[in-house]
Parts: structure tokens; C-alpha cells; sequence
């Protein structure tokens, strides 16, 4: 038998007023998966998490934790951490008195000392919130919500503020926890954690979920990229479009045509300077969220130009 969803959202709709914010999202986290649900300022994933949490209600649809209302808090909230962006911790209680403060009111049991181990925070534990830096209340809010082991955990941006070592540190502890079962929600704006992380990816814009699917799945549904540059007075290659002065081949058949672009040089003796070969990253397929097609349903995938790939984050 295949095991229930850890989160169900069926026809999710959250509205302020007369503004509607999300528009019937539907989508399912299994257990052990580490889910990412991403989207542009403003698309929805923030008022979609809240409703999962239980800070808010939907005006239609339904969403289920373990088979529960998310504000069953009693049945719930102990199985579940969470780490917003912002706790808003109390600035004269120490981090062992925060952390411990969380845990009674959870209802979860564990260790501090181990707690604050893994969350980089030993040396802290002493120290009131107010003298912590930005990067040390990050690391307090991922304590608050490891604590215990949670079977599911939810991350809103975790790694915003923190340096290379501490988000290798927190990376490494969210291994930990699936290691032993629990099961993760990601949201983030440096996509390259998402495309390294991810099981599967949710893509929100405009309200709605627009793409899901794993990496290569999202991946696939835009061109692969074929980019080079050619000596003056060299000979016409075949079947590639000119771009910028060089070369840019956009395909759903990355193999064929590489194969075919590099006989042609070979038979040819031509150079491909600058030559790079790929499929689309991340950014690309959520830059095109906001092109032709893009309201197409989640399950479909659609095809659009490629952009060239960027290597920094989206925000």
C-alpha cells in the first residue's frame, strides 16, 4: 500500500478581502521528500504555508497534516517544527531558555545540549537574543524547529544571513533528519539549493502552481543550450540560430545535435570557440513562470525560449 501524504492541499484558495492570494492549489508531499515550493515575490507560497501551518484559514478547499486540520494544534503541532523567517524571540531570554521555551510549548522532547550542537549554537547558549548576530538568530529559529526530531519540518528561507560553513552546517543536519525519517518543506530564493536538494519542486506565480515535478522534469520542459562562437570567415554551420555576435542552438535533442555540430567541425576543421553544451538550470525554467504559456496547469509542461543560465540567486 502506498503511505498517506504527510501534506495533502486540495483547491487551496486564500483570500484578504477582495484580493485573492492563492487560487485552488493543489499538491501532495510524501513522506521522507523534501518538497520546495518556490515562486516570485508575491506568488502565493508564503499565504499557502501559513494555511499548511495552521496560522491561517483558507476561504475554500482543504488541506490535511497526517490526515489532520492543520489547526488540530494538539495533533499536529508536536509532530511538526517550523522555522519562519522570522520568530520574533524574546531579547532578554538566553538561547538555552528560548530553545527550551519552544520545546515545552511544542510538546516535543530532546536533548539542548545536542540541539544546540547541531544548530552551531554550544558556544551561544548562554547569550541573551538581543546579542546575537543575524546570522546566530537564523540559526536559533532551525534549533526551535529540529528540536525534538520533528517528523516533518519546514523551512522558510533557512540559509538567508548565514555564511558558506553555516549553511553547509544546516544542510547537513537537514540530511540528519531525513536520514531518520522526517520529511521537508523547503521554500528559498537561492534556487541552486532547491535544484541540489529537491526531491520535487512546486513553482508558484501569480497565486497559483504553474509547474511541479523534479528537477529534470522541470528541466526538460525547455531547450537544451548549445552556445559558440565561430573564426571570422568560417564556414556556416548547420541548423543554429545567431545570437549576440556568436552562436546559440536551442534543442530538445541536446545529443543529436551536439554529435551532429561536432562532426561538422571535425569534417570541417573549424574551431567551436567558447563551445558550451547543456540543459536549462533552474532559474531558467523559473524566469519563464512569467512568459508565453505560462498559465498553463502545473502537470503540463510547456515549452518557451531559453534564457541564458545566470548563476545568481533570483530573488
Amino acid at each position: 500500500m502506498t503511505a498517506a501524504p504527510v501534506i495533502d492541499v486540495e483547491g487551496l484558495t486564500v483570500t484578504y478581502g477582495d484580493f485573492t492570494a492563492v487560487r485552488e492549489v493543489s499538491f501532495q508531499v510524501q513522506p521522507g521528500e523534501l518538497y520546495a515550493l518556490l515562486g516570485t515575490n508575491g506568488a502565493g507560497k508564503t499565504s499557502t504555508l501559513e494555511v499548511v501551518e495552521g496560522h491561517r484559514r483558507a476561504a475554500a478547499g482543504a488541506v490535511r497534516i497526517f490526515g489532520e486540520s492543520p489547526r488540530d494544534r494538539r495533533t499536529v503541532h508536536p509532530r511538526m517544527g517550523v522555522m519562519l523567517q522570522e520568530s520574533g524571540f524574546t531579547p532578554d531570554l538566553t538561547v538555552r531558555e528560548s530553545v527550551g521555551l519552544i520545546g515545552r510549548l511544542s510538546g516535543r522532547r530532546d536533548d539542548l545540549d545536542r540541539v544546540l550542537g547541531i544548530a552551531g549554537l554550544a558556544r551561544k547558549a548562554d547569550t541573551v537574543v538581543s546579542q546575537l548576530s543575524g546570522g546566530e538568530k537564523r540559526r536559533l529559529d532551525f534549533a526551535t524547529a529540529i528540536f525534538g526530531g520533528p517528523e516533518l519540518v519546514i523551512l522558510d528561507e533557512p540559509t538567508t544571513g548565514l555564511d558558506i560553513q553555516s549553511r553547509d552546517s544546516l544542510w547537513a543536519a537537514v540530511d540528519e533528519l531525513r536520514d531518520a525519517g522526517s520529511t521537508v518543506v523547503l521554500t528559498t530564493h537561492y534556487l541552486e539549493e532547491a535544484q541540489q536538494r529537491a526531491d520535487r519542486i512546486g513553482l508558484m506565480h501569480e497565486g497559483t502552481l504553474r509547474r511541479e515535478g523534479t528537477v529534470a522534469e522541470l528541466t526538460r520542459s525547455l531547450p537544451s543550450v548549445i552556445s559558440f562562437a565561430l573564426a571570422p570567415g568560417a564556414p556556416e554551420p548547420p541548423t543554429v540560430g545567431a545570437l549576440n555576435g556568436g552562436f546559440h542552438v536551442e534543442t530538445f535533442d541536446l545529443q543529436g545535435d551536439l554529435h551532429r555540430l561536432l562532426t561538422w567541425a571535425h569534417d570541417m576543421g573549424v574551431e567551436l570557440r567558447d563551445l558550451e553544451a547543456g540543459p536549462v538550470r533552474l532559474d531558467d525554467v523559473f524566469r519563464a513562470l512569467d512568459g508565453p504559456g505560462s498559465t498553463t496547469p502545473a502537470t503540463t509542461p510547456v515549452t518557451t525560449p531559453a534564457t541564458s543560465p545566470a548563476t545568481a540567486p533570483t530573488r
